[in-house]
């Protein structure tokens, strides 16, 4: 296993816990935005994947998430999140300056990593998207509530493999608890501003499951035929469910992964 290093930088909100993963001599620069309620720490396995094919690796714990402050899950304002993901850019680039960056966003850090990309697009070589938060949400209706029922994220949605749903609930860093109203209408203003936003012209790759009940492949497809540039690839995988990387074809989806930035960093 390869050791993370913790760093701390200093983000928009409070100060932000980041992971580091490195090679001896990297090629290029992997920024992971992790989903909602969740943390960087639970991407071990894909930052040492991204290693293997010379990445040097950052992700930050998002702002009220795992290790970082704040009130849990709770932010007013995505743009704030956002803007973290461009301090983050600008510290590992100041002491890498030759390599090229690749943003690669989860469900809640898909939409971050989307809307980043809209604002910065001369800033990246590529961006992956997995399972991401676009167009529509169906847990935004929660919002029709006078109060915000708990309705915690069931375990089973998200792979096939049992053994990720049962480290999921036994993870102390991930929020277990009800959605926060505030956030929920922070993430409904970032959907209207990517819908209203810049197509991506630069290569982007978008995975999905085709069973995906939390995000469904369905409501993220509407976001994606408003953004999706001339460079926009995407796989759809038969029977998967949300968190590709912790699925049971994960090295099918990493192989997909490593082959479409090794053709956008040589292209």
């Amino acid at each position: 296993m390869i050791e993370s290093t913790d760093r701390e930088v200093a983000g928009s909100l409070g100060t932000l816990a980041v992971r580091e993963w490195s090679s001896d001599n990297p090629g290029w620069i992997a920024l992971i935005s992790h989903g909602y309620g969740e943390h960087s720490g639970r991407y071990q396995w894909v930052a040492e994947q991204l290693v293997q094919s010379r990445a040097l690796v950052w992700a930050p714990d998002h702002i009220g998430h795992g290790r970082s402050p704040g009130d849990r899950v709770y932010y007013e304002d995505a743009e704030a999140l956002i803007a973290d993901l461009e301090v983050l850019r600008r510290e590992v680039t100041a002491q890498h300056p030759d390599l090229p960056v690749v943003l690669i966003g989860h469900s809640m850090g898909g939409m971050l990593a989307a809307r980043y990309a809209q604002e910065h697009q001369r800033h990246l070589a590529a961006l992956v998207l997995s399972g991401p938060v676009l167009g529509t949400w169906h847990v935004l209706d929660l919002l029709e509530h006078d109060e915000i029922p708990d309705t915690p994220i069931e375990p089973t949605t998200l792979s096939r493999d049992p053994e990720v749903g049962a480290a999921y609930l036994g993870d102390e860093l991930v929020w277990h608890g009800p959605f926060k109203r505030a956030t929920l209408r922070a993430v409904d203003d970032c959907l209207l501003a990517i819908n209203e936003g810049p197509t991506l012209d630069i290569p982007t790759l978008w995975i999905h499951g085709e069973d995906d009940e939390l995000v469904p492949e369905a409501d993220t497809r509407t976001g994606i035929d408003r953004i999706r540039g001339n460079e926009f690839h995407e796989h759809i995988y038969p029977s998967a469910r949300h968190e590709l990387f912790n699925e049971t074809n994960k090295s099918e989806v990493m192989t997909d992964v490593r082959n479409f930035i090794g053709r956008a960093l040589n292209s």
